[in-house]
């Protein structure tokens, strides 16, 4: 199910979590965080390691607008609002700065990834970036990649890998990975570092963000929003329970 917390809500959560992590001797397994926007609705009926993954995540955020929308047609207890991923760790970023927490950035190419913390650690003055690892690595390297981030101990994880892999990845190394939220985030490093361009306003407003993100990509995202986007919508209209959850 997907929570109905706002964004401001889910910061504060994530805040409290990690410092009280903190305070733990023998601290548990990180929170994984996933969303959930009309590729994943789809991805997650037709895949079933995908659906498996996704079943394990602690919270579900709508990073779709539309399921905000619907969720208030068709639910008494709506969502509050989109907290779209690319949205969310700038909300985490500045909280961060702020109280001391810190990130680690793992996924994109190699420059992708280095301008993407020098944008954020210029924007927000104050964060720790602990640590940072492009997201081409083989099974075999898997294990390094681990090692490098138990040995800063982020509070955020950030795996930018694309659906399914982040998932897959999240879900199978949750238990050695020591961080207090690991949260994925597509291909959230490239809006930061302006490589994807953010759709206007107007389009984020009325749930459009997806066609704008089809017209400027189309070698990578015109076939998948053409399937998914109607499949998605078929699913939260017809085989939703219609109950997000807080």
């Amino acid at each position: 199910m997907i929570a109905t917390a706002s964004r401001a809500e889910f910061t504060d959560a994530m805040v409290a979590d990690c410092v009280g992590r903190r305070s733990i001797g023998a601290p548990p397994p990180p929170r994984l965080i996933f969303d959930a926007n009309g590729h994943a609705l789809s991805l997650r009926e037709t895949d079933s390691s995908y659906r498996n993954c996704v079943d394990q995540a602690d919270v579900i955020h709508a990073d779709g607008g539309f399921l905000v929308s619907l969720s208030k047609l068709m639910t008494k207890t709506p969502i509050a609002e989109r907290s779209g991923t690319t949205d969310m760790i700038h909300d985490f970023a500045a909280r961060a700065a702020t109280d001391g927490l810190s990130f680690y950035l793992l996924g994109g190419s190699t420059a992708v990834n280095a301008e993407c913390t020098n944008r954020l650690e210029a924007q927000y003055p104050g964060l720790s970036i602990v640590g940072r690892r492009d997201g081409y690595f083989s099974e075999e390297e898997v294990g390094s990649v681990i090692e490098d981030i138990n040995r800063v101990r982020p509070d955020v994880l950030w795996v930018g890998l694309g659906k399914p892999k982040e998932q897959v990845f999240s879900v199978k190394w949750r238990d050695r990975i020591d961080a207090g939220w690991l949260v994925t985030c597509g291909g959230c490093f490239n809006y930061i570092t302006g490589d994807y361009a953010r759709a206007p306003k107007w389009m984020q407003n009325n749930n459009l963000e997806w066609l704008h993100r089809m017209v400027t990509n189309p070698r990578q995202l015109l076939w998948r929003y053409l399937v998914t986007t109607p499949h998605a919508l078929f699913i939260a209209l017809f085989k939703s329970n219609g109950k997000p959850h807080g």
